[in-house]
């Protein structure tokens, strides 16, 4: 009787647990997440890493991936898996976005190695006789022979890597600056194992193709340095660059990832920085030619201004109007020092400052007129090689009116003061020599003087001549030409207030200037 109760309660357990079964609706399993898996590095690398790898890198080679796609976990990963290619393949890898070439090297070979980089293709070994490519890499005999471990062979993988448009290998500051790239966006990649290859006798060449970069872009060979930070990011040490006007040639001395970056000469940031320091230095300028103006009336010489309008036309117009000026009155600066010190006798013209006003304003107003009429200005927008715009002014539309009415313009009136500042210049150090033993610190004051004379002939603009140089002659430009009023408001207040003057004769030419400032009213 118990044993029918046994098998009577056995019968009711197995029906209710296959009625739980049949009522649990199966769970949907989710999609494998390739970049996920890549969070951890397995101890030892599968072909289910190795997919992973190749997966995530093809889900996040474009602009607005994933939240999945960690680009520095990436990059790490990808350089595993160049070195799994090295150690455990032979043969050719290609993909859409990936073409390798891995082969066995003898490390005592007696001839140079050159293998193509085409993207669209695999790279191969290109023989004695053959035409070199446009895209290559050039490994001398003498790096097998370097390597370490007196190996009879190695084994050389060659990759070219599509990075895509995302945000794999940019790096953290390439990704900053706007406007720069990784050209074609074409990684390189040699490796012939885990183990790094440094410093070697002879450099190894990477030729890369390209259009004509814009002028106000520049090129710059790269590689990849995983110790840079804690993402890892893009370095030149020990790469130099060979430019050309349609390929360029990177020669370094070590193995890893290369590539060419394009960068803007001067990026977004660099022109906003460039345009703080105009504003605040201009800014500072206008208020000390007011204190300078002020003081010229109190002194009783009169002077006059007039605002600009807002019609993008007429303030390019203005602007020009107003650069000019500067230029024309630096000219007649020039030509008045040159009277006052050179000339010195029958100096004496009727209605001095009457004829220095009309050339000074009218000039430069004739001059914009002409380019008005021409149709010369207009909006002008500053574009980095996307097309982006990085900076927007009223200034010239047409290049050959810019190029005649402002440079030619400021290379006649530049040169001229400058001749004649050298010719002062040798005057006072030469009459300082003079009378060095009857006074000191004679030097100072002529060193002084110079200055202050510099300053009203404009010197400082001949700065723009130093600007491709680099950058920071930019900055030295920018700072020193926006401050230009501050130094005419000291030397004003030095020739108008004789106790912060000398009348040692080095600062003659300070008193002689006074005198002529009196003269010039008739």
């Amino acid at each position: 009787m118990e044993t029918a109760k046994g098998l009577r309660s056995l019968l009711l357990l197995l029906l209710a647990t296959n009625g739980a079964k049949s009522s649990t609706v199966p769970e949907k399993e989710e999609p494998r997440n390739a970049c996920k898996s890549l969070l951890n590095k397995p101890a030892q690398p599968d072909n289910y890493y190795l997919k992973d790898i190749i997966q995530c890198l093809a889900d996040c080679r474009q602009v607005g991936s994933s939240d999945s796609c960690t680009s520095w976990n990436l990059e790490r990963h990808w350089l595993y898996y160049e070195s799994y290619l090295v150690e455990n393949s032979m043969g050719t890898v290609d993909r859409p976005f990936v073409k390798s070439l891995i082969q066995n090297i003898s490390t005592d070979t007696s001839e140079d190695l050159l293998f193509s980089l085409k993207p669209s293709q695999i790279p191969n070994q290109v023989m004695e006789g053959e035409d070199k490519p446009s895209d290559r890499v050039w490994l001398p005999k003498s790096f097998f022979g370097s390597l370490p471990g007196n190996r009879p062979m190695v084994r050389l993988a060659v990759t070219v890597l599509d990075i895509g448009s995302g945000n794999i290998f940019k790096g953290p500051r390439l990704l900053q600056e706007e406007g720069s790239s990784v050209l074609n966006n074409h990684v390189v990649g040699l490796s012939v194992g885990q183990a790094p290859v440094t410093g070697l006798s002879e450099p190894l060449e990477i030729t890369f193709s390209h259009h004509r970069h814009p002028p106000n872009m520049t090129l710059t060979c790269v590689f990849w340095d995983i110790t840079k930070g804690p993402t890892g990011d893009w370095a030149s040490r020990g790469c130099s660059t060979q430019l050309g006007a349609e390929q360029t040639v990177c020669r370094c001395d070590h193995l890893t990832f290369f590539a060419l970056l394009l960068r803007p000469v001067l990026d977004r940031a660099t022109v906003m920085v460039l345009t703080r320091i105009s504003q605040a230095g201009c800014g500072v300028s206008m208020i000390f030619l007011i204190f300078a103006i002020t003081l010229y009336i109190v002194l009783s010489v009169g002077s006059g201004s007039q605002a600009p309008s807002v019609a993008c036309w007429i303030q390019g117009a203005v602007f020009h109007y107003c650069l000019l000026c500067t230029f024309t009155w630096m000219g007649l600066e020039a030509l008045h020092l040159y009277l006052l010190s050179i000339r010195v006798f029958n100096t004496y013209f009727g209605h001095y400052f009457l004829k220095l006003s009309l050339l000074g304003w009218g000039l430069p107003a004739l001059v914009v007129i002409g380019a008005g009429s021409a149709n010369s200005y207009g909006l002008y927008a500053v574009r980095d090689q996307e097309n982006r715009t990085s900076l927007e002014l009223c200034w010239f539309q047409k290049e050959p009116a810019l190029y005649a009415t402002v440079h030619g313009y400021f290379f006649i009136t530049f040169l001229f003061g400058a001749v004649v500042l050298a010719l002062v210049s040798w005057k006072i150090f030469t009459l300082s020599s003079v009378t060095a033993n009857k006074e000191k610190r004679q030097n100072w004051k002529a060193v002084l003087t110079v200055l202050g004379l510099s300053s009203l002939v404009g010197m400082t603009w001949g700065l723009a001549i130093l600007t491709p140089l680099g950058l920071s002659t930019i900055y030295i430009f920018a700072f020193f030409n926006s401050l230009q009023g501050v130094f005419i408001f000291c030397w004003f207040t030095i020739l108008y207030f004789p106790s912060l003057s000398s009348k040692s004769p080095s600062s003659g030419t300070t008193a002689r200037l006074d005198q002529a400032h009196s003269t010039s009213q008739q």
